[in-house]
């Protein structure tokens, strides 16, 4: 079973998609959404999940450093909630502290312009969600 990994922020969701058996995690597309409207990229969504036979999201869950869960948190909670009402299928919540920095660390280090480095950010935080969620779990 194939496994979903987003980053859902407040404009955009980064997508990532595991490999069959569950080992690799690799970046797919970023998804362009208004917050204010959930139902926004349901259609998009739906696609993506039919396509590559997902069974199952994992939504990173952006906890302050204390551990505590903010205003960000609460809308990746709501998020996880209307996907597996809207989409049918189960959803995780993953601790996604620092993967943002992360992500912007690896494409620093690439060399990466400002410009490229905003349309691929997204995309490679939920790869890095998806990817600390099968190490655990392998």
């Amino acid at each position: 079973m194939k496994l979903i990994g987003l980053d859902v922020g407040s404009k955009t969701i980064g997508v990532a998609i595991s490999d069959a058996l569950g080992w690799t995690a690799q970046g797919l597309t970023t998804l362009y959404w208004d917050e204010n409207d959930i139902h926004s990229a349901d259609e998009e969504l739906a696609e993506i999940i039919r396509e590559h036979g997902v069974g199952k999201a994992i939504i990173g869950l952006p906890k302050n450093m204390n551990g505590t869960i903010g205003e960000r948190g609460d809308a990746s909670i709501r998020f996880s909630e209307h996907v597996e009402k809207k989409l049918g299928i189960p959803t995780e919540l993953w601790d996604e502290r620092l993967t943002t920095m992360a992500a912007e660390r690896v494409l620093l280090e690439a060399d990466m312009s400002r410009k490229k480095r905003k349309k691929v950010i997204d995309k490679m935080a939920a790869t890095l969600i998806l990817q600390g969620y099968l190490d655990q779990k392998n």
